[in-house]
């Protein structure tokens, strides 16, 4: 793992496919929900509208680790 791929995984969850493509944050949310047999859920939520919301509130949750942690914790 290098040095910058180690700083973006601190930040998102990563998923790299059997085809080699990298996905992270929120469409690596959907993927992985795909692949766990979600997948009418994932495949309406990667629609654009749906597709944008997923990743703000991804990004939301992301930033407030630390936050929820101590809430739920």
């Amino acid at each position: 793992m290098t040095d910058e791929l180690a700083l973006r995984c601190a930040r998102a969850v990563h998923v790299i496919t059997s085809e080699g493509e990298v996905l992270s944050g929120g469409r690596a949310s959907l993927y992985a929900l795909d692949q766990v047999g979600w997948r009418r859920l994932a495949a309406v939520c990667a629609r654009p509208p749906l597709r944008w919301l997923v990743e703000a509130g991804y990004w939301l949750v992301a930033r407030s680790r630390g936050l929820l942690s101590r809430l739920v914790g």
